[in-house]
């Protein structure tokens, strides 16, 4: 889990969500999923604006920049996802599917995911 700090994209307020790590590409990044689709407001609000901050454990808030997974990478971390947690998935996917109103399968089919790679500035 973290925390990501992100800036609403009409009011320019600072606003927070806590999301499950689904996936790490590399020590310095961090895979969320969007689980209520693209009109969930955090993922809008990062679309608008990627410089976002992230709390994990118990470490100092960070700085980083997410950016939208291509279709291929979003199936790569599903699979990897999937294949780590198997009965979470089972529970986790047709939660989902509910929620977006479509299946999702091996490519990810509408499912967004973000990638949040920490900066070091």
């Amino acid at each position: 889990m973290l925390m990501l700090e992100h800036i609403g994209r009409k009011t320019g307020v600072r606003r927070y969500v806590v999301l499950e790590v689904v996936d790490r590409l590399d020590s310095d990044s961090y895979v969320v999923v969007s689980g209520f689709g693209t009109r969930a407001q955090w993922f809008r609000n990062v679309r608008a604006d990627p410089r976002v901050r992230v709390w994990i454990g118990g470490r100092r808030p960070a700085e980083a920049r997410a950016s939208v997974l291509s279709s291929d990478e979003v199936a790569a971390s599903l699979h990897a996802y999937a294949s780590r947690h198997p009965r979470a998935w089972a529970i986790m996917k047709p939660a989902i599917e509910n929620t977006l109103g479509t299946p999702i399968d091996e490519r990810g089919t509408g499912l967004p995911m973000v990638s949040l790679r920490l900066t070091r500035e």
